[in-house]
Parts: structure tokens; C-alpha cells; sequence
């Protein structure tokens, strides 16, 4: 259950690497003030403290022993959290990622709200763009929350791309498990040229990109006009990939969405309320300098 509405004021963070950009704390004070309550979001950066991914659950309890609500968690913590929860909701426990803890009656729950968030997100950006073949490049913590969300919203099959080999066999794996056998594979970052020739699109879901990792997260003559590019990075809003991408005249969907409806479904689990999400990306594309769309 999430935290009571009978609540009117409430302290919450982000935990993870480089989040000083990060437009969470203004997205969750705003709308809170709109409907007439406190929120105090604060930023809990490792980088700042100068302490390693590993120290998320140190960073969890003494949150939940200065009175925190709840916490949204993200890279390069979202798997690293889950040993130190009391529960997972569903959702979580299928991903095995965590970007949201609630704090109820003392116990820490992880929930996983980036799936959702995606999901609206592309529904929302590319309606009517093909995914028989889809390729995904990263399988963290955010990339197995887009995995699904990707085969929820009707995906053909899934190839995952990453870094780490064992880590795209295993969210493989996992998917098909969850969805039926066939519906995703693994393969090698060195297959890129060779899966994208085939792809309807790619969803890229590394680090690659961010104001603290920039750059292109592969050679851009892998990309072609009726390719669609899928980004997870929402700061900038505009990645070099993205750019590249529509220069092309590739169709793209930017970060911004998933930021926004992740956060509207965690506002939710924080405060036990309806937050209004037409508002609150308004309010994002202010933000990020963006138009606003509807």
C-alpha cells in the first residue's frame, strides 16, 4: 500500500551517479504544491559524497531513519538496492530492478515505475512505428524496465545488446521467461551492424549520452532514415544519438516521456494520490526547454 493520503507533506530523494541535472526534485515539489501539499526532494548523489554504488543501502536506511517517505533510485543502483529491501511489488520482482522504495510501517518495498513510464512514453512519441525486430542496446537496470515495457507494448522479439555478455543472456532470459520462449535474444556488441540491418529500431538504454557520459553509444553510419531510435537519457533531451538520428531523418523519441510518466506513477506511490500528468509534462517541457505536447 502506498504511503496515506490523509498525509500532507512529504521528504523524498534520488539515489544514484550524477544526478545533479536530474529535474525530478522539480517535477515531485511542483506537483505536490499544486494539490495543496509539502514536498521536500532531495538529491542523494554518490559522486558528490564520494562513495560507490555499492554504499545504496547504507543510503537507504539512514533515509528511512531521518523519516524519508520514499526514494527513486537510479544508475548505477537499481539492481544494487533489491538486497536491501524488505519486499519487491510484482513488477519489480519480474525485472529484478528497482527505481522507486516506498517506506511503509518501517519496512523499505521497491517498485519499478521506468516500465510503465516507457511504455506511455512510446505510445505516446512513436504510435505507429513497426516493432517485429527490435534491438536493444543495454541491459541494466533501465534497459530490462524497457525490455518489457518494448514486449508489452506488442514487440515482435527483442535482441539485447550489451557490454556485459552475461548480463544480455540473463535479461534474455528473464523475457523469455515472462513473455513466452522466442521472444527475445542476446548477442554481442560486435552483432550491432549486422542486427541493426534488420531492425525496425533500437531502444538505447546505457549511460551513453548523459551530461556526464557524452558521446554517441555507436559509429553513426549503423543508423538509416527508416530506423527509429528510442532514447532513455533525458539529460540533455537532445543526446548526440538523438540528433544524429533526426538529422537522418530517422523518427525519434527522446527521453523526456519516460522521466515524466515514471514520475507520475511514483508520485502516486509516494503520496497516495492522483497526479495530474497532462500538468506535469507541461510543466517537464518548460523544464527542459521544450514544447509542450499533448
Amino acid at each position: 500500500m502506498p504511503v496515506s493520503p490523509s498525509q500532507d507533506s512529504y521528504l523524498v530523494g534520488l539515489i544514484g551517479s550524477g544526478i545533479g541535472p536530474s529535474l525530478s526534485p522539480a517535477l515531485h515539489e511542483a506537483e505536490a504544491g499544486r494539490q495543496g501539499l509539502r514536498c521536500l526532494y532531495r538529491l542523494i548523489d554518490i559522486d558528490a559524497l564520494g562513495v560507490g554504488p555499492e554504499a545504496v543501502g547504507d543510503l537507504l536506511r539512514a533515509a528511512r531513519d531521518l523519516g524519508f517517505d520514499g526514494l527513486n533510485i537510479t544508475h548505477p543502483c537499481k539492481q544494487l538496492v533489491i538486497e536491501h529491501l524488505d519486499g519487491l511489488a510484482p513488477q519489480a520482482e519480474a525485472l529484478g530492478a528497482v527505481n522507486t522504495v516506498v517506506f511503509e510501517d518501517g519496512r523499505a518495498i521497491g517498485h519499478n515505475t521506468d516500465v510503465t513510464g516507457f511504455a506511455a512514453s512510446f505510445a505516446r512519441g512513436l504510435p505507429d512505428a513497426p516493432m517485429e525486430r527490435v534491438v536493444q542496446l543495454g541491459a541494466g537496470g533501465a534497459g530490462a524496465a524497457v525490455a518489457h515495457a518494448t514486449l508489452t507494448l506488442g514487440a515482435g522479439h527483442v535482441t539485447v545488446v550489451d557490454a556485459l555478455p552475461d548480463r544480455a543472456a540473463d535479461l534474455a532470459a528473464a523475457l523469455n521467461q515472462h513473455f513466452g520462449a522466442g521472444r527475445a535474444a542476446d548477442a554481442a556488441l560486435d552483432a550491432l551492424p549486422r542486427l541493426l540491418t534488420g531492425a525496425d529500431g533500437i531502444v538505447h538504454a546505457t549511460p551513453t549520452g548523459m551530461a556526464a557520459h557524452p558521446g554517441l553509444p555507436f559509429p553513426a553510419g549503423l543508423l538509416r532514415p527508416d530506423l527509429w531510435v528510442a532514447e532513455v537519457v533525458y539529460r540533455p533531451l537532445e543526446t548526440e544519438l538523438l540528433r544524429t538520428a533526426r538529422a537522418l531523418g530517422c523518427a525519434t523519441l527522446d527521453g523526456g516521456g519516460m522521466a515524466v510518466f515514471q514520475a507520475v506513477d511514483a508520485f502516486r506511490l509516494f503520496t497516495g494520490r492522483e497526479p495530474d500528468s497532462a500538468r506535469m509534462l507541461a510543466h517537464f517541457a518548460e523544464l527542459a526547454g521544450a514544447p509542450a505536447r499533448r
